[in-house]
């Protein structure tokens, strides 16, 4: 009955399947239930393996343990039997005298005492008395060997039975001989062995010779585990190294087991267990097919409305239901609103700064294409800029600031050029597209950099960023958006470097200049490791010393195909890219090494850039260059420019404090070019100032010039500072220095820099043009 109802089911619900779906999840459904139930089968199987595995491993443990432990009382007792013998004055007394049969009476008495199976005297020529007749010639031999080599107690294999022998020996008082005890090991007293076990073991004594391969070993330690095929049982075959009298025939302990008879204790309930699952599965499939035609209905809506979304098509499906399928349709609802709503905002996030909201560098590449499209040969004009002092801004009133500070600045463009496209390309960097604007880019030009320099007020703070602008004209500078922003990029280059605050045009020539400055940035990064870089010294004359008192450091660059290149060339690109910070640690190291041979009264000066100055590891290498040296920290004289202190005084004398404690000299190099001489001068006490060059050339064509050295010489007495006197070229300049006071002289008229190798023949020389005069 229940059967013909079943049928009758599952025909109607057969008739009700409308689509394949209904069939793919029964199977589907049906499929991981069967998967399911193999796997619990195949791990129920294999987890009964392993326990009966290692039920018998464990067994074999025990067992092996147990004859270990039984061997060890064995073998003591017969010892302590065999000491007990040997120790005997009668027995002794017969050994000595050669009684035989008094020797064989007490070898058999003592047996029969202690229920040992087999007494012999073995004596030290050789001669066997007592069960003689249990060994064979050979193993008599053997078994002298044993003895004699030190053995007293093993299994040994005599006649083909394994036997445990103790051995302790007679002296009277000389070694006589020795009394050997030993009890059978074969199959009947191992089988008693066995009887311990919660399983047959069958355990064996065997020679090495006749095991296995596998199951070889002759380490005392090596218990030795193999798994075999013997007919159709898996056989699990222990062997064990026991302690063997006589070496050259070792014997080992084997126990086997068939782990085919220990699983068959659980086919019973695998049999359960498989029947189970296939009763369950025929549960599932019917399980699965109900389900499944409930399911289809909705899911094939969902897959429509899905289809026409992956096509572009706005779909919404109908909820029906407020089960898991409503919630799942009013999900999905709600995921299409989201995925349009956010393909919108990928769109323009793609192509705009999500700052400022002006285009990208994405979106402006694609606007110059279409501005080539469009513009034709009337052209237009590209203007690529940035801010000249965003980084102060950052630096001293923080990045909320400075974004705030970028946003007006787009606001601003936009209002100074509302015809044009305006992009930020990232960071303080912002384009301009003007279509037409070729003839009016001069003009446009001017009013950025008019319109940017006007002040900003943002959050309360009023701020002058001013701008440099540099500017290509399509199509001549450029047939595509990468040359035209290149070239733009080269114009705005070469802005920033003619002062900030302008407007430049490409030229050709730009693009020539930055390829030969990228191939000497490039051989720069090799000149350091390749040694071509050299440091040539100069020598600064003490007038009231009337010798040399320091040479200062002047780098050189001897290139392999250049030549000599002018550090006016290369100083300024160094410190543009970064590469001035290792350059200016070897010059340090360098320097200090060098000036480590001179005579202890002459100091070594060395330029500190501007960039390394502001360097956090300037200390490290200043002390680092000593350490290895070993120049006296007051022997090294730091040079630094006003330069230093336009941007932030308070950091730079808080970094010229930390020089000061290392005990080096610092000094103020080109003084009198600077903003703020005299205020810096009050807060940090330089060691001395340096007279730019450009004072003393005026020297003999402008009275003024000699009013400002007795200035500055006056000042710097009076504040405990030295001066020297640069570009000294002849003997009039010389006088006047003197005159008013001047403490030392650098110059051509004095010695040009010469190499480190040069330095001692130039001291020798000065030293003797002294002492001659």
């Amino acid at each position: 009955m229940k059967g013909a109802l079943f049928r009758r089911r599952l025909r109607r619900g057969l008739r009700h399947m409308r689509s394949a779906l209904t069939v793919k999840m029964t199977l589907l459904y049906g499929a991981l239930f069967v998967a399911i139930m193999g796997m619990s089968l195949y791990a129920t199987r294999n987890a009964i393996d392993h326990y009966a595995d290692r039920t018998v491993r464990q067994e074999m443990a025990i067992g092996s343990a147990l004859f270990a432990r039984m061997a060890t009382l064995q073998f003591r007792q017969l010892d302590q039997s065999a000491t007990v013998l040997a120790s005997d004055f009668g027995f002794r007394t017969a050994v000595g005298t050669s009684d035989a049969p008094t020797i064989a009476s007490a070898l058999d008495s003592l047996k029969r005492r202690f229920g040992i199976d087999h007494a012999l005297f073995v004596s030290v020529d050789g001669a066997l008395a007592g069960d003689t007749d249990m060994l064979t010639e050979t193993e008599s031999s053997q078994l002298y060997d044993a003895l004699d080599s030190g053995r007293r107690q093993g299994i040994v294999g005599w006649r083909g039975q394994s036997h445990m022998v103790a051995a302790a020996p007679v002296r009277a008082p000389m070694l006589t001989g020795w009394v050997v005890f030993s009890r059978n090991m074969g199959p009947k007293e191992l089988a008693q062995l066995a009887q311990l076990s919660a399983v047959d073991l069958n355990p064996r004594l065997l020679p090495v010779a006749a095991l296995p391969a596998g199951l070889r070993t002759t380490k005392s330690d090596d218990i030795t585990t193999r798994e075999w095929r013997r007919g159709s049982d898996d056989m699990l075959v222990q062997a064990r190294p026991v302690e063997n009298l006589v070496p050259s025939a070792p014997r080992m302990l084997v126990l086997e087991y068939s782990l085919t008879d220990a699983m068959a204790a659980y086919a019973p309930i695998l049999n359960a267990l498989l029947a189970f699952g296939l009763i369950g599965t025929l549960l599932a499939l019917w399980g699965a097919f109900v389900m499944s035609r409930n399911l289809a209905r909705p899911i094939i809506a969902l897959e429509s409305a899905a289809r026409k979304v992956s096509s572009g098509e706005h779909a919404q499906v109908k909820v029906e239901t407020r089960d898991e399928i409503g919630r799942l349709a009013r999900s999905f609802n709600r995921m299409v609103n989201a995925v349009e709503m956010r393909e919108r905002q990928i769109a323009h996030m793609a192509f705009h700064d999500g700052l400022t909201g002006l285009a990208n560098r994405t979106l402006l590449r694609e606007q110059i294409a279409l501005y080539h499209q469009r513009a034709g040969k009337e052209g237009f004009a590209l203007f690529c800029l940035d801010l000249d002092n965003f980084k102060a801004v950052n630096d001293t009133l923080g990045h909320p600031v400075g974004d705030a500070l970028l946003c007006d600045v787009a606001a601003r463009l936009a209002q100074t050029c509302p015809a044009g496209f305006v992009a930020r390309l990232g960071g303080d960097e912002f384009a301009l597209l003007v279509d037409d604007g070729a003839g009016h880019a001069d003009q446009i030009g001017r009013a950025i950099v008019n319109s940017l320099a006007q002040p900003f007020h943002v959050n309360g703070h009023r701020i002058v960023a001013g701008a440099s602008v540099g500017i290509a004209l399509a199509p001549q500078d450029g047939a595509d958006a990468t040359m035209l922003l290149k070239n733009a990029d080269l114009a705005l280059y070469r802005a920033k470097q003619d002062g900030k605050g302008s407007h430049r045009f490409f030229e050709p020539a730009m693009d020539a200049e930055a390829q030969a400055r990228r191939a000497m940035e490039v051989d720069l990064h090799d000149a350091l490791r390749n040694g071509e870089l050299e440091l040539h010294f100069q020598p600064l004359f003490g007038l009231s010393q009337n010798r040399v008192t320091a040479f200062e450091a002047l780098l050189r660059w001897n290139h392999p195909v250049r030549g000599m290149v002018s550090p006016l060339q290369f100083i300024p690109l160094a410190e543009e890219t970064g590469l001035i910070i290792p350059i200016g640690e070897w010059v340090i190291h360098e320097a200090c090494r060098v000036a480590a041979s001179w005579p202890d009264h002459i100091r070594i000066a060395v330029n500190v850039s501007p960039v390394q100055f502001r360097s956090s590891t300037l200390n490290s290498i200043v002390l680092q260059g000593l350490a290895r040296s070993g120049l006296d920290p007051q022997r090294l004289e730091l040079e630094i420019t006003e330069s230093l202190f336009i941007d932030n005084v308070e950091a730079t004398l808080a970094s010229l404090h930390s020089l000061r404690t290392l005990g080096v000299r610092v000094a103020l190099d080109d003084f009198g070019t600077g903003y703020s001489s005299l205020s810096y001068l009050r807060s940090f006490p330089f060691d001395k100032l340096k007279i730019d060059r450009s004072f003393i050339v005026d020297l003999l064509a402008h009275e003024g010039a000699t009013a400002i050295i007795r200035a500055i010489t006056t000042l710097a007495d009076a504040l405990g500072m030295e001066t020297t006197a640069e570009g000294v070229e002849n003997s009039d300049q010389l006088d006047i220095l003197r005159a008013q006071g001047c403490g030392q002289i650098q110059g051509y008229f004095f010695s040009k820099p010469i190499p480190a190798g040069d330095v001692a023949q130039l001291l020798q020389k000065l030293d003797q043009d002294r002492r001659a005069a």
